[in-house]
């Protein structure tokens, strides 16, 4: 006999309903999904008691597509039409392709689109509908596990992940027919797993290896607050990279390889998995490959893969600057990511950090169990606890100045979600229509900067340059999603626009655009100076015209008029001329002085104007 649930008088059972939620870790290998039952949260399995779904979907004519286990056991046979590692792909445009860090062996095909596509016998497939095969099976399983269907997920993205990255898992999960909650950073999840939320103060640097991304997040917890201090890593180093380490010592030892065998690559990188994962536990390994055997020592191992190591640790030390922070003033240090695994790696760390990090929960796991953990807060199961994240955002957003100057709305490294406004005016009389262009990066000129997107606001009434005000609104949501939206003030007249472009900025681009500015930063405090000073005066020059067209010839000499304008064009020379602000600027107050005696004129006539007709007393 079933149970029926009855519930007092003038009470609902509606207080005891849970909403099933879940956290999913879409990771660049491996994915998993986990969720919070009886107030403990873990990872679901699959039927085969699996908990981690390899992140690799095969293509064929006359099936659906096959996701995980079933799709890696093809990938030596089929290794064109068996589609792994696209997350590196994910947000990225065709000009990216020839830059990404990452092993893609496979047919992109030819597209007007600047999505890349990749070609299979099912026909050419984006890294978004890859993605979306792999998240219909995580959600395939939790509603499988659980015995009804999600409300809602959280999924994680690499904390370097920009907009149109972050917008792209979006994507990828519409089509998987889910509703996200909120995309959160791996290494913020990660925190949530370990319970930092139960302490009361404390930083911590999360360091987060997986199969193909490598992050390095300093997060500072306060009250159950966690703020991101900054971030760093890159999108294109992990694991995977360990694995091709080891491929391409097996392809030197064999006779007679070919470097461009993509089925004999996947053989090598099937082999170097097993060996990478051996060699976490013992000394030696033996890999055999058809007519060839060969031993691989952990040392051997160790050197092989010392660069990549090292270039983690070189963006754990640049985090460190960016949160203007010192070894010693770290708490804690987490592992994350199932490439921690490896001893050399953990030793590596703890040899940085001068302390030996935290590791006790599963490094594969921890991503999914926090996402899990906020998936279910935010699913409404868990209102009396309102944990708070703050992500920050890696580079600077502006916007474009007179003079081709970029002006800094919202700074990198800026806590998200974030609302800021400035106001900005005219540059021009009669000036009806404003365009606005929004761009990204460190530097201080327009062409030095990542340029995002444009829009035009029409509608400003005319009035003399600078008398308008246009109130200029950016806000990055929770996601790291940008709106631009501007306001003029006096009509209420508004456009915006929603920044989401094709594609994303490698985590290369983004050190680049760092480093060089630092590198430019003197240079680039002498062009804004240059620059301003030549935008004043193309102020002074348009305003001595304008006050010299309107004024009748009384107010003036013949001799006097040609006295302005030979020093209207000696100012006009020299910003042509002179790439020195001073000499500008000394120019400019030339003018000004030489011009006294024509704006003291222009007052009284203006004053005399005023007046005329009036009496003392209607003063």
């Amino acid at each position: 006999m079933a149970l029926l649930q009855i519930s007092e008088p003038g009470m609902t059972s509606a207080p005891h309903q849970h909403r099933l939620a879940a956290g999913i870790d879409l990771g660049t290998t491996h994915s998993l999904v986990a969720t919070v039952r009886s107030g403990s949260a873990d990872t679901l399995a699959d039927s085969q008691q699996q908990h981690l779904l390899p992140s690799v979907v095969h293509y064929s004519k006359d099936r659906p597509p096959l996701v995980g286990l079933e799709a890696l056991a093809k990938a030596n046979k089929d290794p064109l039409n068996t589609l792994a590692s696209v997350k590196r792909l994910m947000g990225r445009g065709q000009n990216d392709l020839a830059t990404i860090d990452g092993h893609l062996p496979y047919q992109f095909a030819e597209t007007d689109s600047s999505v890349p596509r990749i070609q299979t016998v099912a026909g050419a497939v984006s890294a978004i509908e890859v993605s979306a095969e792999i998240l219909k099976a995580l959600r395939q399983r939790a509603e499988d596990s659980l015995g009804d269907i999600l409300s809602g997920v959280v999924i994680t993205v690499p904390a370097y992940f920009d907009d149109a990255q972050r917008e792209a898992t979006r994507d990828a999960a519409k089509l998987a027919n889910l509703t996200v909650y909120r995309l959160i950073n791996e290494p913020t999840a990660a925190a949530i797993a370990y319970g930092l939320d139960q302490q009361t103060s404390g930083t911590i640097a999360v360091y987060d290896l997986g199969g193909g991304t490598f992050d390095i997040s300093i997060l500072r917890l306060s009250k159950g607050v966690f703020e991101v201090l900054s971030t760093g890593g890159n999108s294109a180093l992990g694991g995977d990279d360990f694995d091709y380490a080891i491929a391409e010592w097996i392809l030197q030892q064999l006779p007679n390889a070919v470097a461009d065998d993509q089925a004999l690559l996947r053989q090598c990188l099937t082999l170097a998995r097993q060996a990478k994962e051996t060699l976490s536990h013992h000394e030696t390994t033996e890999i055999t490959l058809d007519h060839w055997q060969g031993t691989l020592s952990r040392t051997n191992f160790e050197a092989l893969i010392a660069p990549l190591v090292k270039k983690t640790l070189s963006s754990c030390r640049r985090a460190l600057r960016d949160a203007k922070l010192n070894k010693d003033e770290i708490d804690d240090v987490i592992l994350v990511g199932g490439s921690t695994r490896v001893p050399s790696v953990r030793e590596a760390v703890n040899a940085f950090f001068e302390r030996t990090a935290h590791s006790k929960l599963d490094p594969d796991k921890v991503v999914a169990i926090g996402a899990a953990r906020q998936a279910d807060i935010l699913a409404g199961n868990k209102p009396d606890q309102e944990m708070l994240l703050l992500d920050v955002i890696p580079l600077s957003l502006g916007i474009e100045m007179m003079g081709g100057l970029v002006d800094k709305v919202i700074h990198r490294n800026t806590a998200i979600p974030i609302t800021r406004a400035q106001e900005f005016t005219t540059f021009k009389d009669g000036q009806t229509a404003l365009s606005i262009h929004i761009l990204q990066g460190e530097r201080e000129t327009v062409e030095t900067n990542r340029s995002l997107g444009k829009f035009v606001l029409h509608g400003i009434p005319p009035m003399v340059a600078g008398a308008a005000r246009i109130k200029v609104t950016f806000q990055v949501d929770a996601d790291g999603l940008l709106n631009v939206d501007a306001q003029e003030l006096t009509t209420g007249t508004r456009s915006n626009i929603e920044i989401k472009p094709s594609y994303g900025l490698t985590d290369n681009e983004i050190e680049t655009m760092l480093r060089s500015s630092i590198d430019n930063a003197q240079d680039d405090v002498e062009l804004r100076s240059l620059r301003e000073q030549q935008i004043e005066a193309r102020r002074t020059l348009e305003a001595l015209n304008a006050a010299m067209e309107s004024d009748d010839e009384t107010l003036l000499s013949e001799e006097e008029r040609q006295q302005l304008y030979a020093g209207h064009s000696e100012l006009a020379a020299t910003c042509k001329t002179s790439e020195d602000s001073e000499v500008i600027k000394a120019a400019i107050k030339k003018l000004e002085k030489s011009a006294e005696f024509y704006v003291e004129r222009r007052m009284n006539s203006s004053v005399k104007k005023a007046m005329a007709g009036q009496q003392i007393n209607d003063i």
